[in-house]
């Protein structure tokens, strides 16, 4: 094949398909720029029509968010009126129109001021109680948040800017953003005087209405809409500053607020591997998945808190986990907190050891644990050394200072009153069968009382017998 026709196929080929993805991707062309700023403009407004139909979503969502109906709070979501004004922030500031973004500020804390007291209200006058996974699920924003808002919030201003404005997509985006929900939580938690919940829900709708802004800012800037001119320059600098230095407060927080939640992200998801993977996989004790909790703290102090029921885990076996959950690149910092039991059985070490030697972890332990055991093995020898005696020496010299003892025994003792266990000494001996009685006794009490002082012990049993006679025919 022709070196040079080939070439010339895959030119064209390649031009072919770069307009066909400039023809799909392109919005430029089909943008109306003055259409839209018109019709942000009228949507800013809030006054008459739209503060009742807000009073009344605001009503509907409650009562969704209050009988756990997401049905019912998407309905509440189409009929909102809350994007207003958000949308025109992010414009106000692209086109450096002040006059624009002081209505936009303006009506959004109405807006919120009066969607905070009808919650508030309805709470307060509700006959259901007690909160629900629908409002837990609007206390505290994630990095899923984060995310529905920048590309609900792209979604939005490309439909808006559309010739013929696609509300379809408006519709989806003022239910995938959930601007109402976490306002209601606001009045709920208010109602209850719960101010965390309160204020996790205000922080969840800040997010999400500085994302959509900024990302209407972005998508304004990327379609060249026109700046708003004006008739002295200098004013016209200053606006333009103005602009800018609203713009960098609104950004770098976000930019930081989303990296912050990555990070977050990042640890639960570790932490939850690690549970599984680690954890879980320990079956002398039970696992109470669902009491799991996973406290991130902004970073300075995660923790990981977990339940076990059943048999107590020892402290060697925790540390085990503590060194194992470093591996992990999320969880280096975290604290693991382990909640079981007060009264549970104490395990046979030997049974530890074997997880030990199964898991390859007894080098894993950090210096002052594996002290720690090796002392307390210590203590157990030492313990076994101080109950023993030189039994062999002992009963030599019993031997030669007793020629009528036959039989000579040793053994432990343990006894119980009930209250606490002891173990004593027990001495055995046996004597010829043709010794008297007398000389038995005596022998006996001389017995006792050298064992005394040989071995230096304060309580010991003696046990004495004769050596049964052997019958002749």
């Amino acid at each position: 094949m022709d070196p040079a026709k080939l070439k010339a196929d895959f030119q064209g080929t390649y031009k072919n398909a770069k307009t066909f993805l400039k023809d799909l991707l392109d919005i430029r062309s089909d943008t109306d720029r003055d259409s839209t700023i018109e019709a942000v403009k009228k949507d800013i407004t809030f006054k008459g029509h739209n503060a009742w139909i807000l009073v009344f979503s605001i009503f509907v969502a409650s009562i969704g968010l209050n009988v756990s109906s997401t049905a019912v709070v998407i309905g509440a979501m189409l009929i909102s009126p809350l994007m207003g004004p958000i949308v025109g922030m992010g414009l106000s500031v692209a086109i450096n129109d002040v006059d624009m973004l002081r209505r936009s500020l303006i009506n959004l804390g109405v807006m919120v001021g009066l969607s905070v007291i009808t919650a508030t209200f309805y709470f307060m006058i509700s006959p259901l109680t007690g909160s629900n996974a629908e409002l837990e699920a609007r206390t505290y924003p994630t990095i899923l948040d984060v995310l529905v808002a920048i590309f609900g919030g792209l979604a939005l201003i490309v439909a808006k800017t559309k010739k013929g404005t696609i509300a379809s997509v408006i519709f989806g985006v003022a239910i995938a953003t959930a601007l109402m929900p976490p306002l209601c939580t606001v009045g709920y938690g208010l109602a209850n005087l719960n101010f965390a919940d309160a204020g996790g829900a205000l922080y969840l709708f800040s997010i999400n209405a500085t994302f959509i802004a900024l990302s209407t800012f972005v998508v304004s800037k990327l379609l060249g809409f026109p700046l708003v001119k004006y008739a002295n320059s200098k004013r016209r600098k200053r606006i333009a500053q103005i602009a800018s230095f609203i713009a960098i407060i609104v950004m770098v927080p976000s930019v930081y607020l989303f990296y912050a939640m990555l990070k977050e992200s990042y640890f639960k998801q570790d932490a939850e591997r690690f549970v599984k993977n680690e954890l879980a996989l320990y079956t002398d004790s039970f696992l109470q998945k669902n009491a799991t909790v996973t406290t991130y703290n902004g970073g300075t102090d995660p923790k990981i808190e977990v339940s076990f029921l059943g048999k107590e885990i020892p402290s060697s076996v925790i540390g085990v986990w503590r060194e194992k959950m470093k591996t992990y690149p999320n969880l280096k910092n975290a604290s693991l907190i382990i909640l079981q039991n007060e009264n549970t059985e104490s395990y046979d070490q030997l049974q530890f050891m074997k997880e030990f030697k199964y898991r390859d972890s007894l080098l894993m332990l950090n210096k002052d644990e594996r002290i720690a055991f090796l002392e307390k093995e210590l203590d157990n020898l030492s313990r076994y050394k101080r109950n023993s005696i030189p039994f062999s020496n002992v009963s030599n010299e019993a031997r030669i200072n007793y020629e009528n003892l036959v039989q000579f025994g040793y053994a432990q003792k343990v006894i119980s009153n009930f209250d606490k266990i002891d173990t004593i000494p027990e001495f055995y001996a046996v004597w010829d069968s043709e010794i008297s009685a007398e000389l038995k006794q005596q022998n006996e009490q001389k017995l006792k009382r050298w064992l005394q002082y040989k071995l230096a012990l304060d309580t010991l049993i003696l046990q004495s017998s004769l050596q049964p006679k052997v019958a002749t025919e």
